[in-house]
Order: structure tokens, then C-alpha cells, then sequence
């Protein structure tokens, strides 16, 4: 989890405080003016001396996406089960139809979602506040590096925490480490393939406010698409 949400110091990995404090020590004209023209740019971080604040528009965000995509992935699940089992006949009755939206698992989805609201949103924007700080020249090079940055460490870290963050909730963490051995070397090669291109639209196009959200309706496709994969 460290890999996504700290690395401890004033303010904190998640809001990234440390940038503005840095700013802080310009002059007092510069810094007005940076609070008028920059509001949007840093939306949701606190630029209160030394305070954080949790950034809750990424949060919700990502919270709402992959509920989303859990729910997809769910849905997709049974309706294969259901039509499967009815090998007779592709079409269901409106009861059978009934029962794929019934069953729902809200547990699962509550899982799913408090990843994304309380680690996966948070994290994942200061990650970007991070590499947009460090490599801020939109040439060639720093887009290549920020993708390669981004599968290297943020997509092991994602995986690592979000297969913790199942297993403590399933209280099956004495399991992790197999479901590391079996799953988590697998899961990552698919998402290289998925996730490179989408990381280059990222960085090239989508602006720093709105990297999480673009990031997380991605993750509603390839919730979907690991769905679909694991049930052949």
C-alpha cells in the first residue's frame, strides 16, 4: 500500500503538499497569483499551510468507476452462467432475467468500490501530481518515461494492494502470498497490454485533473475484458 498512498513528510504522499510548500517561499505577488490561476489545476489538494485535504473528487471518482466496472464484471458473469446452462435456448424468461440483477453481490461491490475510493483514487492522483512535477516538458522522452514509470511501478503497486485489499476483506490473508504466485504475474502481462496504449492517451492528451477519472473508466473496460477472459 506504501507504493500507492505514502512515503510519509510534511503533508503527506497523497496530497502532495511538498510542491506548494516549495512555492510558498516565492514572493507573496507570485503566490496571489497562483491562487487565482491554478485553482483548477490542483483540484481538491489542500494549498493550506502544512494542511492536507483528502481529494475527494478523484476519490469518488474512482469509487464510482470501479463499482462500475465490478457490477459489469458481475452481471457478465452470470449471464454466461444463466445461458450456458440453458443450452437449449439463447434467450431467457424475464424471471431468469430477474435473477441475474437480483443476485448481486453488494459485499463484492463494496469491496471493490472502497478500493477505489479510499486507495486507488487518492494514490493513483498524487502518483501523477508526482510525475507530472518531475518530468513536466511535454517532449517525447518524458511521455515515454511517465509510461514506463507507470507500468513499471504503479501497475505492480495497483496489483499488489488491490489483491491484499480482497484477501484482508475475505480474511484470507494467510492466502496471499499463493494468490501472489498464481494471479498476480498473469494479471499484470494482460494489463501491459491494455494498459500501454491507454497510458499514452493519458499522458499525451488528458490534462492532470482528469488523469484518475480517465484512468478509472479504463478500469471499468478492463474489469470487463478480465471478466470475459477468465470465463473461457
Amino acid at each position: 500500500m506504501d507504493a500507492l498512498g505514502g512515503c510519509g513528510g510534511a503533508g503527506g504522499f497523497w496530497g502532495w503538499n511538498g510542491f506548494d510548500q516549495r512555492r510558498k517561499k516565492k514572493s507573496s505577488g507570485d503566490r496571489g497569483k497562483k491562487r487565482n490561476s491554478g485553482s483548477s489545476d490542483s483540484v481538491d489538494v489542500s494549498r493550506d499551510a502544512g494542511g492536507y485535504r483528502f481529494p475527494l473528487k478523484q476519490a469518488v471518482t474512482a469509487g464510482a468507476l470501479t463499482f462500475t466496472g465490478d457490477t459489469i464484471a458481475q452481471l457478465s458473469g452470470r449471464w454466461k452462467k444463466r445461458t450456458a446452462l440453458k443450452q437449449s435456448s439463447s434467450e431467457l424468461d424475464e424471471g431468469e432475467l430477474w435473477n441475474i440483477f437480483s443476485e448481486h453481490d453488494w459485499i463484492r461491490a463494496l469491496r471493490m468500490s472502497s478500493y477505489g475510493f479510499l486507495l486507488y483514487g487518492p494514490g493513483s492522483y498524487a502518483w501523477y501530481q508526482f510525475l507530472d512535477h518531475s518530468l513536466p516538458k511535454p517532449t517525447a522522452t518524458n511521455l515515454v518515461l511517465k509510461v514506463l514509470l507507470n507500468q513499471v511501478i504503479l501497475g505492480p503497486s495497483v496489483i499488489a494492494v488491490i489483491f491484499a485489499w480482497n484477501n484482508l476483506w475475505l480474511g484470507k490473508l494467510s492466502e496471499l502470498g499463493n494468490k501472489y504466485q498464481k494471479d498476480a504475474l498473469p494479471t499484470l502481462l494482460y494489463g501491459f497490454r491494455f494498459w500501454v496504449p491507454v497510458s499514452i492517451l493519458n499522458f499525451w492528451v488528458v490534462p492532470l485533473q482528469a488523469r484518475v477519472a480517465f484512468m478509472s473508466m479504463g478500469s471499468v473496460f478492463w474489469n470487463f475484458y478480465l471478466s470475459s477472459t477468465m470465463s473461457k
